[in-house]
Parts: C-alpha cells; structure tokens; sequence
C-alpha cells in the first residue's frame, strides 16, 4: 500500500490561504498577525474568541474572513453573566 503525495495538497491549500488572506487584507489593514492566527485556527479546525479593545475591527475581521470563505456570520454581545451553555446549549463546568 503506497501513501498519496501531500505535496499537492499542500501548495493547493497555501495558495488558497494566501487568497483568502489577500482577500481579508484588503478589508482589515494593519492585522496581518491576527489574520494568519484566524487562517491557522480554520486550517486546524480549531475555535477563536477574538478579544480586543473595542473599535479596532473584530467585527470587521470576523466578518470579512467568513464572507471570503462563503460562509455565515453570526457575532455574540458577550457580557458578564454569559455562560458557556448560552451559546453551546451545553452545561459546561469545571
């Protein structure tokens, strides 16, 4: 039994990365580290939280890279009394 080569596979999902990063560069300007962190987490299949002070483009950010994926967009107000169940419907305790 012979392993597929992932050297295709590789180059193909680095020019798409680079795309997609192009495509949110031109939207968010000064947030190169926090759109390659955002790329890698998707790649991994990971989650984010993006924290900041507000009004420097988490929203915009946020929005500019699902609209670049084709995907959805939904954002969530956080406040102080909100609960991992409240957006996983899960009881989360430690």
């Amino acid at each position: 039994m012979t392993l597929p080569s992932t050297s295709t596979d590789v180059r193909a999902l680095a020019e798409f990365a680079g795309r997609v990063r192009a495509n949110v560069a031109r939207v968010i300007v000064g947030k190169d580290e926090a759109i390659d962190l955002l790329l890698i987490a998707l790649l991994c299949g990971g989650h984010v939280l993006i924290e900041d002070v507000p009004g420097v483009g988490k929203t915009m950010l946020a929005r500019a890279l699902a609209l670049s994926l084709g995907l959805s967009f939904r954002r969530v107000q956080c406040t102080p009394d909100l609960l991992p169940n409240d957006l996983t419907g899960v009881s989360v305790y430690r």
